[in-house]
C-alpha cells in the first residue's frame, strides 16, 4: 500500500478509524470523512501526529453530492483513487413491529445507499488503477439479527451488490471484498437507533470481550492486500454463518435466545 490512495468513509471512529491508522502506517495517503467536525478534526490530528498523510473531509453517507465530493476532492489533493473502503454505518435496536418506518429508512440511506453512491462516483477511478473496493459488511448481512432487522436488510443488500460488482469487474481487474466481521468493540452499539429514532447511548453489550476494531483492521488489511473476496471475522461469525446454513430453523432459536440476554434487550426470552 505504499503510496495508494485509500478512501475511509465513516473515518473518525471504531474500525474506520483504525482502518485509517493501518492503512496509512503501512505507507498508504489516507482519505477520511465523517459528519462530526470536531471527531474528524480530532482523527486527522492523530493521525498526522503518527506520520500518516491526510486529507479530512466532512461529508454525510446518505448524499449523494457529498460522495462526488468526496471523490472529486480527492482526485484534487492525490491525483488518484486506489481503495475505497465503504465503512460508514449505523445501527438499529428495536423490534420491527414497534420501529418507526423512517430508523429503516435512515439505516438502509446510510449503510447501503451510501455505499453504492461513494463506489458510483469513485469507481472509474479505481478501475484505472485496478484496485479495490472493500464493503464493510457483517455477520448479520448472512444472519439477520432479531431487533436489528433494518441493519441485517442493509448488510444483506450491501453483500448482494458487492457480489454482483465482483462479477462486473473481472473484465477491469478490479478487487471487491466483501468484509464481515462479528461483534467487534466500536461506538456503532452506542450510536444505535432505537425505535423512535433517538441515539440508544450506550452499548448493550460486554465490549471487553470482543475483538478489538485494531485487530479487525488489521485482517482486513490483509485481507485487501491479498485480494481476497470474502472475509469472516471471529470464530464466533463463522460458527453463525456455517449453522445457519445447515439448521436455519434451529438457529432462528439460537440467536433469538442470544440476543434476548442484552442489557435492555427489547426480545422476551423464548
Amino acid at each position: 500500500m505504499k503510496n495508494k490512495v485509500v478512501i475511509v468513509t465513516g473515518g473518525t471512529s471504531g474500525i474506520g478509524r483504525a482502518l485509517a491508522q493501518e492503512f496509512g502506517r503501512q505507507g498508504a495517503k489516507v482519505v477520511i470523512t465523517g459528519r462530526n467536525l470536531a471527531a474528524l478534526a480530532a482523527t486527522e490530528a492523530q493521525l498526522t501526529a503518527q506520520g500518516i498523510e491526510v486529507l479530512a473531509l466532512q461529508a454525510d453517507a446518505r448524499r449523494e453530492a457529498d460522495n462526488q465530493h468526496l471523490a472529486q476532492a480527492t482526485l484534487a489533493r492525490f491525483g488518484r483513487i486506489d481503495v475505497l473502503i465503504n465503512n460508514a454505518g449505523i445501527s438499529m435496536r428495536a423490534l420491527f413491529n414497534d420501529a418507526d418506518l423512517d430508523v429503516i429508512r435512515q439505516v438502509m440511506d446510510v449503510n447501503f445507499y451510501g455505499a453504492v453512491s461513494a463506489t458510483k462516483f469513485c469507481l472509474p477511478h479505481i478501475i484505472e488503477q485496478q484496485g479495490s473496493v472493500v464493503g464493510i459488511s457483517s455477520i448479520a448481512g448472512y444472519r439477520g439479527l432479531p431487533a436489528r432487522t433494518g441493519y441485517s436488510a442493509s448488510k444483506f443488500a450491501l453483500q448482494g451488490f458487492l457480489e454482483a460488482l465482483r462479477s462486473e469487474m473481472i473484465p477491469h481487474g478490479v478487487h471487491v471484498l466483501t468484509a464481515c466481521p462479528g461483534f467487534t468493540a466500536s461506538s456503532i452499539r452506542e450510536r444505535a437507533l432505537a425505535a423512535d429514532g433517538s441515539v440508544q447511548g450506550e452499548s448493550p453489550r460486554d465490549e471487553g470481550q470482543m475483538m478489538t476494531a485494531e485487530e479487525c483492521a488489521q485482517h482486513i488489511y490483509r485481507a485487501t492486500v491479498k485480494r481476497r473476496k470474502i472475509l469472516l471475522l471471529t470464530t464466533q461469525g463463522k460458527i453463525t454463518v456455517w449453522l445457519n446454513k445447515l439448521f436455519p430453523g434451529w438457529m432462528d432459536r439460537v440467536v433469538y435466545n442470544y440476543l434476548a440476554k442484552e442489557t435492555a434487550a427489547p426480545l422476551a426470552k423464548a
